[in-house]
């Protein structure tokens, strides 16, 4: 049986309801709502992340990239990554870090594989942060830096003698650097 707490989280997940509006029908207020979510939210992310989106390993990104080379004919890609703008709230105390250039506070940047699943999420990124920039500010890139996440080895190309590494797509605003 699920809880009142539980189910105002739900609610809120599935329904995309305001704190004000869960608040009044849940007699509540809507700070209280809000800690609610925010807590449940928090509690699922620790849980199921380690289940669906694991730190990649170089075995997941090979087989990614495998991905990739049949359903596209694209060899060597472990993913494709950029950056979306979706709707927050502004953080309290955060001025205009998070307001962007289409008038609103945003953060999201993703790594996707060949079937469009998200291997890695980066939140966090400024608003005015260019797509590179918020990339070289990312989680990702300090586990790529730091060799936590190793890429798999440079390999030939499929039909050919050439020996080519393993990339990450993403469009012209981000930097080109080895692996």
């Amino acid at each position: 049986m699920i809880c009142k707490i539980e189910y105002i989280c739900f609610k809120y997940l599935s329904t995309g309801m305001s704190f004000r509006a869960l608040a009044f029908s849940f007699q509540m207020g809507d700070t209280t709502v809000g800690r609610i979510v925010k807590e449940r939210v928090e509690i699922l992310w620790e849980e199921l992340h380690p289940l669906h989106m694991p730190l990649p390993t170089t075995e997941s990104l090979k087989n990614s990239a495998n991905e990739f080379e049949n359903a596209w004919n694209f060899p060597h890609v472990v993913g494709c990554f950029d950056g979306k703008h979706i709707r927050i709230v502004c953080p309290t105390d955060s001025g205009a870090m998070f307001f962007n250039y289409k008038k609103y506070f945003s953060v999201l940047q993703g790594l996707v594989d060949a079937n469009y699943k998200f291997i890695t999420v980066d939140m966090g990124g400024l608003g005015k942060q260019s797509d590179g920039g918020m990339f070289l500010a990312s989680d990702l890139f300090s586990f790529i830096d730091g060799k936590r996440i190793s890429f798999p080895e440079p390999d030939f190309l499929p039909h050919s003698n050439v020996e080519a590494p393993y990339v990450m797509l993403g469009d012209e605003a981000y930097p080109c650097f080895p692996t």
